[in-house]
């Protein structure tokens, strides 16, 4: 087998690839970009994360209901809270090679 075809055979298939793209496009926004790098670091609520990235809640809401529709977010109840958590673990290699690029 070529060195070609073993590549092409590990290559993923389009409709994989549709969904990687997006969940890059929810991703690629500035606010959405800085309430990962916050879940990184802990669990926030909608209000909190509103305050850190000087938006209105509703605003984070809907930030937040993107990232979770697209599996990269999880919510926990606690009490009348509901606090945001990271729920793909690979968020965290986009955001190191985003820092090493652009910091």
């Amino acid at each position: 087998m070529s060195k070609k075809a073993k590549t092409t055979s590990e290559l993923l298939d389009l409709e994989t690839l549709a969904q990687a793209a997006e969940c890059l496009r929810v991703v690629a926004h500035p606010h959405r970009l800085r309430m990962i790098q916050l879940l990184l670091r802990g669990r926030f609520t909608v209000g909190e994360l509103a305050e850190e990235c000087g938006i209105a809640s509703h605003m984070a809401s809907e930030h937040l209901r993107l990232m979770q529709m697209c599996g990269l977010l999880a919510s926990e109840k606690e009490g009348r809270r509901t606090y945001y958590q990271i729920a793909e673990p690979h968020l965290a290699d986009i955001m190191a090679c985003i820092e090493s690029r652009f910091g």
